[in-house]
């Protein structure tokens, strides 16, 4: 039986790869979305298409599936970053005391480790001009502290390298908590990248209730 799986704003940036990514191994996918037509350019026909506000995800929507990815982007306006941790507690609630669907969460980098008994957060705030853009990786941070407080729910989170950014899958390396980079001393990840390793999580679960990453070498 394939796996099924929903994928909250499965036309952003890292949505769109794990979809397609999910899509080439045969995995059915529901995409939970908000414009039905831009998502179709996509994909075509090959998804089920769920047109629907993500706070009016309910239990009856998720129950078929095996995993649901949290892919969803808010944007980067402060008035809005924190639907990232209110997201992640709208599904926590959705699936808690059940072991399906799983959870899967994308955070940002800014709650792992950078040596010191700091997180990249820590220097994130030291930064000049922050204020423009510090929202979001402070929403993602306090999204990460929530998971790790959560009972009964069956999760798992990744945490792309310093710069996600669009491209096509690259070997890759694996980490913990810990801001990986590569041979060049770069710490950036593509969502080609982080699509697969997304779905190969998925197909080969390693990691349970706790969070990873990734970098491309």
């Amino acid at each position: 039986m394939a796996l099924k799986i929903g994928v909250i704003g499965a036309t952003g940036m890292a949505g769109s790869a794990i979809t397609k990514a999910a899509l080439d191994q045969g995995i059915e996918v529901t995409a939970f979305i908000r414009n039905e037509e831009k998502a179709r350019g996509m994909f075509g026909d090959q998804p089920t298409y769920r047109v629907i506000d993500v706070f009016d995800i309910g239990k009856p929507d998720i129950a078929d599936l095996d995993v649901v990815v949290d892919a969803f982007s808010p944007g980067h306006d402060p008035k809005n970053v924190d639907q990232h941790l209110e997201l992640a507690q709208h599904l926590v609630e959705l699936v808690k005391g059940s072991d399906k669907p799983r959870l899967f969460f994308i955070l940002g980098a800014a709650s792992l480790n950078i040596g010191g008994g700091k997180q990249l957060l820590d220097q994130l705030e030291t930064l000049p001009n922050k204020e423009q853009w510090i929202a979001t990786p402070r929403a993602q941070h306090k999204e990460y502290n929530f998971l790790l407080q959560a009972k009964d729910v069956n999760w798992v989170a990744i945490s792309p390298s310093r710069t996600f950014k669009p491209g096509d899958f690259a070997p890759y390396e694996l980490g913990h908590n810990d801001v990986l980079t590569n041979a060049e001393g770069k710490s950036e990840v593509t969502s080609g990248t982080v699509g697969r390793v997304i779905v190969d999580e998925i197909m080969n679960p390693a990691h349970h209730n706790e969070r990873f990453t990734v970098v491309n070498k």
